[in-house]
């Protein structure tokens, strides 16, 4: 901090004790969290940079289905070359770009740190948008507007900026560290991070432990997650004789997928009714929201009205949590959701398992028996962060490819006092609370990258 500030922080706060009767010991106590603001640890010079930084990367275009890969992966190389990372572009599937930075440890036999992110981000609707989602505009509060700004191109470019940061004051990390922009997040990852990890390129960097998005949290205390529900997209179709508009008659397509649609939402609402109750909180529920219902034989004006259609079908999102028991649930759906006596079949758009390779819930354990969590906690506690009680994610990310090798996964976004905007309109980041979590980060990976003890057995 410059002289000055130190002398007029402690000008003012005397003079205004003073007049209020306030003990020292208050102006100490006040004097630190001063010291632990953001702005405090950076010059004006180098926040203006850092925010313009952040607002180049919320500005390119990568949402889907036309995402820009090709200029998010120069900005990033871009970034990655100021700084001194090493840097390599995989492609795995053609024109989508897996960027892996690179800076290395000095201990190289150690398992490694990756830090990873995707560049990708879902579509807006522009017009439901106080600013336009690709604008970056930063109103008189200090928020940013923009698609990514939570989900997830901050946490992408907080670590560079963290690195940087540790880069710059002298830190030499004892284990190597990765950082990871992957493509196609939001629409599955199979041909990003999916693809990454079964790759010989994985196996040789050598990964001991993973930090992943987060989501943000409405009051002062980070939320953390340990494991996530697993994305089941299932299909059901019902088949049945067409016939007249006018006619009566049982088993048709509109009828079975009638009884279906009764039967899901029925155990749709037994799941909810434990959350409203408090018995469960809806992380450790199974979720079932229907997304589609396709039926009818369309014409010019919309759809005949004096037919009723052969064929009917619905999707559903289905989240289950890794305690599950998906077997059950796998009956359910052959036996009551879809039973083939009713004319009715099933089928899955995508399904991730709820278990690792070697059988096991596909969780990250958080106590003392993994020494990731434990370092992970002191980190945030010296950045003077709060962590809430661990969580499983909600929805998917990325983190479930990791978790399926048996790596550790801490998913982990640095955003509190922020409303939760993942894919919603007005999606903004008020730039102090990303200027704080550069300073999480950084106490994270100098951690993370000093811990010089072998984790597993072997290395």
């Amino acid at each position: 901090m410059a002289p000055y500030l130190l002398i007029f922080f402690l000008f003012t706060n005397i003079a205004s004790s003073l007049l209020s009767e306030e003990e020292p010991v208050a102006i100490v106590f006040r004097f630190q969290q001063y010291l632990n603001t953001t702005s405090s640890f950076l010059s004006e010079k180098e926040t203006v940079a850092i925010i313009s930084r952040f607002q180049q990367y919320l500005q390119i275009d990568t949402a889907h289905p036309n995402p820009n890969y090709s200029l998010s992966t120069a900005f990033i190389l871009s970034l990655a070359q100021a700084i001194g990372l090493e840097s390599e572009t995989l492609e795995f599937v053609e024109g989508k770009p897996v960027v892996i930075l690179k800076w290395p440890g000095k201990k190289t036999h150690l398992s490694s740190i990756l830090l990873s992110s995707h560049t990708d981000i879902v579509p807006s609707e522009n017009q439901k948008w106080v600013h336009p989602p690709l604008s970056a505009h930063i109103d008189h509060n200090g928020d940013i507007y923009a698609r990514g700004s939570q989900d997830m191109k901050c946490v992408g470019l907080q670590y560079l900026e963290a690195i940087k940061r540790l880069k710059i004051n002298g830190f030499e990390p004892v284990r190597t560290v990765y950082l990871s922009f992957v493509p196609d997040e939001e629409i599955g990852g199979k041909d990003g991070t999916g693809a990454l990890v079964n790759s010989k390129n994985f196996e040789e960097m050598n990964v001991g432990v993973v930090l992943d998005e987060g989501v943000a949290s409405p009051d002062e205390n980070y939320r953390v997650s340990y494991g996530e529900r697993s994305l089941w997209w299932l299909v059901i179709k019902a088949v049945g004789s067409p016939g007249h508009g006018s006619k009566l008659y049982d088993k048709s397509a509109m009828e079975n997928l009638q009884k279906s649609l009764e039967s899901v939402w029925s155990f749709r609402a037994s799941q909810f009714d434990l959350v409203k109750s408090g018995l469960k909180k809806e992380w450790e529920v199974i979720s079932v929201n229907p997304v589609f219902l396709k039926a009818g034989m369309p014409s010019p004006t919309g759809f005949v009205m004096n037919v009723q259609p052969s064929e009917a079908e619905a999707g559903f999102d289905i989240r289950v949590p890794p305690h599950a028991d998906s077997t059950s649930l796998e009956r359910r759906i052959e036996e009551e959701w879809a039973p083939a006596s009713r004319n009715m079949t099933f089928q899955f758009k995508d399904k991730f398992p709820t278990v690792d390779k070697f059988g096991n819930p596909a969780f990250t354990a958080t106590d003392a028996s993994n020494s990731w969590w434990t370092l992970f906690e002191e980190a945030v506690k010296k950045a003077h962060g709060n962590l809430a009680e661990p969580e499983i994610f909600l929805g998917g990310s990325d983190a479930r490819y990791f978790r399926e090798r048996n790596l550790p996964v801490i998913a982990f976004s640095p955003i509190s006092n922020t409303p939760i905007l993942h894919h919603h309109h007005n999606e903004f980041l008020n730039k102090e609370e990303y200027l704080k979590g550069i300073k999480v980060y950084e106490s994270i990976i100098k951690t993370f990258a000093s811990f010089d003890e072998p984790i597993k057995e072997g290395e």
